[in-house]
């Protein structure tokens, strides 16, 4: 049985972001779980004060549910914060990692102070509307909303049919989220950290920055993508984690990057 491979999506979406990734990788041949977070598709909220460590925590049980044990894990934003706390708390269960539109640090204050004031709006039923119609487009690239102007109106849609509290309470999670650069420091597994060239949320250097904690992590860079490279580039995206899975748990195997994505060195 190959390594199973365990996709978290980002907010304010839920797993069905990963379905053209997830079939690409399956026609590869691979193992792969697309769990809903908490809070969203199927997934309840915790109880208890906003914390991506509950989120890892309840991931944790659902993987044993589905008797997964060691995995190789992949988080796109909300989903790459997730993964740096499963890493964090269950670092023996993860043999490759794949961190796409993440940083390791926190968030500065204005960051968080951002995010909650985005928390408190997205519960006003009046302004929600127009809160999402206004930011969530931005999440996809200038070469994705130009060429494929479906997506953005997807996108908006689904942000729009999650729940309020949900969004709210992860906005909270995430701006409360610890430093994870020490965890991936410690990390003796593969890795890959993904950007897109048109992301407007997490810069090339932060990217860089993340790369630069991981021993055994390289950085990819997907030109004309934004942060949503699951959506933007499900190809390229299957490629990078495929290669990702071929070097678990050998961290010593180098590989090649193809599908239009560009190898970058910091």
């Amino acid at each position: 049985m190959s390594l199973p491979l365990v996709l978290l999506h980002a907010l304010p979406l839920d797993s069905s972001m990963w379905d053209g990734t997830a079939r690409a990788l399956r026609a590869r041949g691979h193992q792969v779980l697309a769990p809903d977070l908490c809070g969203f598709g199927c997934a309840p909220l915790p109880g208890g004060s906003p914390s991506l460590d509950l989120v890892a925590d309840a991931l944790a049980r659902e993987l044993d549910r589905q008797g997964a044990g060691e995995i190789a894990l992949a988080g796109c934003s909300m989903g790459g914060y997730v993964a740096m706390a499963f890493l964090r708390r269950h670092p023996d269960r993860v043999r490759a990692l794949a961190l796409l539109a993440a940083r390791s640090t926190a968030d500065s204050q204005e960051a968080a102070a951002g995010r909650l004031r985005f928390a408190a709006a997205v519960l006003d039923e009046a302004a929600r509307p127009g809160l999402i119609a206004a930011t969530t487009p931005a999440l996809l690239g200038a070469t994705t909303r130009a060429r494929r102007p479906h997506l953005p109106a997807r996108v908006t849609e689904e942000a729009l049919a999650a729940r309020p509290r949900s969004v709210a309470w992860a906005q909270r999670a995430i701006a409360a989220r610890m430093d994870s650069t020490a965890a991936l420091r410690a990390a003796e597994v593969p890795a890959v950290v993904v950007t897109g060239a048109e992301d407007g949320l997490v810069s090339l250097d932060e990217a860089c920055a993340t790369t630069g904690a991981l021993k055994h992590g390289r950085l990819v860079v997907l030109p004309g993508v934004g942060h949503l490279a699951p959506l933007e580039a499900p190809e390229a995206t299957a490629q990078i984690l495929s290669e990702l899975l071929a070097q678990a748990p050998n961290t010593a195997a180098g590989a090649a990057v193809r599908a239009g994505a560009e190898a970058v060195t910091c």
